[in-house]
């Protein structure tokens, strides 16, 4: 599985981190349809999976230069540099463009779901009495979860932790999108936004020779929390690839019927009309948490006015979003065909 890569071929598996990376910081879309499409599924989960006791005890031995042989570091290392690039760089886009176009944001997300819908579903030829009763499980599950108030922002760090191995769930399973679940976590903001952008801030500060950070407990706590997140992620991506190598040997079918209904179902999480419904105190006010911030409780969602311009730029958003998922598609096609 292990392959000799030319310089170019390094870049382009940095680029493809980028994109990976980037993916899973979008709801409703997966890291591991990044790739897939781009054709390197495989050997990501072949060499994730080499992350065993053998490697460990090729570590504890002194014998760094045959583990990182063994686990395929030149792969993991450089597609890893790329994701972490991304997180930092797309989690400060995500920041400034949900304050300013919330609605075209989320309308991009919305159709980003659908075109992964259609790109899990189109080629999945094994429906059976087994499979759609798999997928009505799946498509009930999220239709279930579209209705369900958001969780509360919780910073305990044990739940932290369980986030961050919720997170990578995107990278080693197409279709199934780690930050759509801390969405309905409560912690997606927290934990791919503002942790992110914590740390940026910091390296930022201690590269000009600003260390007052020291003295920030918001800042020292938000760095905590995305260092046992970090924790929990790296934990996940190994525990997951091994899970997932046993679970699409022996239910790959009834695996993949979950997922499409699951998607399908939870699409109502995303829809991009809705307005917040925040907690009321007992005088009738807006209650606010320690941060001073209004407590979400859930959404009220409505069906868009088409008189109004505004609205016809989320469709067209919508559109945009299914179109990169076929583009992505389409290419992952012409690669193989290439081969």
């Amino acid at each position: 599985m292990h392959k000799q890569r030319t310089p170019l071929d390094k870049v382009f598996l940095v680029v493809k981190g980028l994109g990976m990376g980037a993916a899973n910081k979008v709801p409703g879309v997966s890291g591991g349809i990044v790739a897939f499409v781009a054709g390197f599924y495989e050997e990501f989960i072949y060499s994730l999976q080499k992350i065993n006791a053998k490697a460990f005890k090729l570590l504890l031995n002194g014998r760094f230069k045959s583990c990182y042989r063994y686990i395929n570091g030149p792969f993991l290392s450089l597609l890893i540099f790329g994701m972490l690039v991304s997180y930092f760089s797309v989690s400060k886009l995500l920041d400034y463009f949900l304050e300013r176009e919330e609605l075209l944001v989320w309308s991009t997300f919305f159709g980003m779901i659908i075109g992964s819908i259609y790109y899990i579903g189109k080629d999945f030829k094994h429906w059976n009495k087994v499979t759609v009763i798999s997928g009505v499980i799946g498509l009930m599950i999220g239709i279930s979860l579209s209705f369900l108030s958001p969780a509360k922002e919780n910073d305990n760090l044990f739940f932290i932790f369980l986030c961050g191995i919720i997170s990578v769930s995107g990278m080693t399973l197409p279709g199934l999108s780690g930050s759509f679940i801390l969405i309905l976590l409560g912690n997606y903001v927290l934990l791919l936004v503002d942790s992110v952008n914590a740390l940026y801030d910091t390296i930022a500060e201690i590269l000009i020779g600003d260390f007052g950070f020291i003295n920030n407990p918001d800042r020292i706590q938000t760095l905590k929390i995305l260092t046992v997140f970090t924790i929990g992620s790296s934990v996940g991506l190994v525990t997951l690839s091994h899970l997932l190598g046993y679970v699409l040997k022996h239910y790959r079918y009834v695996t993949s019927a979950v997922i499409i209904g699951f998607i399908t179902g939870s699409l109502g999480v995303v829809w991009p009309w809705k307005n917040p419904i925040y907690l009321l105190d007992t005088s009738g006010k807006e209650a606010l948490d320690s941060n001073g911030a209004k407590i979400l409780v859930n959404y009220e969602r409505y069906f868009p006015d088409l008189t109004l311009a505004t609205n016809w730029w989320a469709v067209f958003y919508i559109f945009m979003g299914i179109t990169l998922l076929v583009v992505l598609e389409w290419y992952g096609k012409k690669r193989a065909a290439t081969k």
